[in-house]
């Protein structure tokens, strides 16, 4: 793999500069056409959002210096900003562009598209053990604090939004809790390998994100249920929550081992990248199907393959490649992702009304106190028999990343008054936690230490 220096700084510059007049051409075409009625095709979609991910991450790379994902994000939000006001000014670019985003199905391309890939590359590089080592955090965070904080969430929000007055009904504000109350595992992820956090709080923090993520997602569909009176009580809920969860689990599982059957009987790595690809988009689609948890299902998949897998079922140069194959397939997708979570305020820019702005800033300690509750007291509790990092408490709450799967489930709400409200704190809670908290949880940490070390 070349060096990130081998190219002279002068032709990276060049290439740089020919990205971004290929962006502007592309993005010129593509939304006159789409403003004059004709479709985006497929094709132009991925050119355009490839170069402006490649342009905004070499000018992270040369001139920021921040984490991939939060450089790329700050970007695509300040090019937003930028379109939002030329278009204040007088200057009709948002329209276009507008029509170009709304091409783009977000909620699709995310939940039913790069999740499962994402979500895989993830779990391949969890080591099991470590893994276990922790799995009463990752039980109780995952579970009883999704669960805990969803409450917390749903109740203060109505309150709060009453005194607002933006009056949602309790069940609005509890399917925002289950959206928002889990910690994104995209966004999680990505910050580990920057943040330097003790290792079990990686490791917590890490698993937490692969689960509850899965969790809150079947909350939010077990909910969407309730209110859509598909699930007329306690016991329907239930058994619908036990059949999404589990059989996601049981389903991942048994993906994964009928994968690693399949990889130990080969000894090819095309085909054996191939076979895990295949594993990942046919797994997701049948889980889809089945009606049960499709990241849960991606989750156990991967975490099979990257420990038991990658040990007995592939050799020395097949674990090397798959493994380059699939951190490409994460940096690339993740990249993609964050732009698009950017560049989305420009597809809700008619949401964001000041008053769905306040309602979102005050949601912003909303979520952190219900994220300090709701894994504090099961903190507590493990504290008699465990020994944690100073600090703890306060590094797992403000590691606690929202991301892109927030902003997909509000996208998938009715349309409405509740869906503009919420959609609106979502984003403004998204945009906090990943460029205000994932810019300080390595200076927290640090901060912990340094504590720790003078006492």
């Amino acid at each position: 793999m070349p060096s990130e220096h081998s190219r002279p700084d002068g032709v990276a510059e060049l290439c740089c500069l020919g990205g971004h007049v290929a962006f502007y051409g592309g993005v010129y075409d593509a939304v006159r056409g789409a403003a004059l009625g004709g479709d985006v095709n497929l094709f132009t979609v991925i050119g355009i959002l490839l170069t402006l991910a490649a342009a905004l991450s070499y000018l992270n790379f040369r001139f920021l210096r921040l984490p991939p994902t939060i450089g790329l994000m700050l970007q695509s939000l300040l090019l937003s900003l930028a379109l939002i006001g030329l278009y204040a000014a007088g200057v009709p670019l948002v329209a276009p562009v507008r029509v170009f985003l709304d091409s783009i199905n977000f909620n699709e391309v995310l939940m039913h598209g790069m999740l499962s890939f994402l979500l895989f590359a993830g779990a391949l590089e969890i080591n099991l053990d470590d893994l276990l080592s922790v799995k009463l955090e990752v039980g109780l965070f995952a579970t009883l604090g999704v669960a805990g904080s969803l409450v917390i969430v749903g109740l203060l929000l109505h309150v709060i939004l009453d005194a607002l007055g933006l009056p949602l009904p309790l069940m609005a504000c509890l399917l925002f809790g289950a959206l928002i109350s889990p910690t994104d595992p995209v966004a999680v992820l990505s910050m580990l390998e920057h943040m330097r956090a003790p290792k079990d709080l990686e490791n917590q923090i890490a698993g937490e994100a692969l689960f509850n993520d899965g969790f809150g997602v079947v909350a939010f569909v077990v909910l969407l249920h309730v209110a859509g009176g598909r699930a007329a009580g306690t016991g329907e809920a239930m058994v619908l929550l036990a059949r999404e969860a589990g059989g996601g689990l049981a389903f991942g599982l048994l993906l994964g081992w009928a994968g690693y059957l399949i990889l130990k009987s080969v000894d090819d790595y095309p085909v054996e990248i191939l076979i895990t690809l295949a594993m990942v988009a046919g797994g997701y689609a049948l889980a889809w199907e089945l009606e049960i948890s499709g990241p849960l299902a991606m989750v156990m998949a991967g975490l099979f393959i990257g420990n038991r897998g990658r040990r007995i079922a592939m050799s020395d140069k097949t674990r090397q490649n798959l493994d380059r194959f699939w951190e490409l397939i994460d940096v690339f997708l993740n990249a993609v992702l964050f732009v698009l979570i950017g560049l989305e305020v420009l597809a809700i820019s008619d949401t964001l009304t000041g008053s769905h702005l306040l309602a979102g800033a005050v949601a912003v300690p909303v979520v952190l106190v219900a994220r300090l509750v709701s894994i504090g007291v099961p903190q507590t509790a493990l504290r008699t028999f465990r020994k944690y990092p100073p600090r703890a408490l306060a590094i797992l709450t403000w590691a606690g990343l929202r991301g892109g799967i927030p902003v997909a489930l509000a996208l998938s709400l009715p349309h409405g008054h509740a869906r503009d409200v919420l959609l609106s704190v979502t984003y403004v809670v998204v945009a906090f936690s990943i460029l205000v908290q994932g810019t300080t949880v390595r200076p927290l940490i640090a901060l912990a230490e340094r504590k720790a070390s003078d006492l």
